[in-house]
């Protein structure tokens, strides 16, 4: 039988090399597994983010034309208010006119009745 035979210091120097060697290339090879890896995935979120800032435009594209159909619709419905206005103040006006007329003939009256009651007592003395 052969006796131990210890390693020398450039053996051991050699399985040292060598195995540090193997572990680099070991993360090498995961590097590059991952580099495909992460091309993939920079795909997939390039995707997502163009997704993302089609619905952002849709959404924003939408959002306009909901507040110009509220503009629309504001403006609308103050046209409606002032034509409202125009012609409660026509009628306010007309009215106004009735009831002067109305006034001024039973102020007419009320002369008539009081000229009449002054000539009935001039005429009664």
């Amino acid at each position: 039988m052969k006796g131990f035979k210890e390693a020398s210091f450039s053996d051991r120097m050699n399985t040292g090399a060598k195995a540090r060697q193997a572990q680099l290339e070991k993360v090498r090879a995961a590097a590059e597994a991952a580099k495909a890896g992460s091309a993939e995935r920079n795909a997939a979120r390039a995707a997502l983010a163009a997704e993302r800032e089609t619905r952002a435009a849709t959404r924003k594209a939408e959002k306009q034309v909901r507040e110009a159909r509220e503009k629309e619709d504001r403006i609308a419905a103050e046209a409606a208010r002032i034509e409202a206005e125009k012609l409660a103040a026509v009628t306010r006006a007309k009215e106004a006119a009735e009831r002067a007329e109305r006034d001024k003939a039973l102020e007419v009256e009320r002369k008539a009745a009081r000229d009449a009651r002054y000539a009935a007592r001039k005429a009664r003395k």
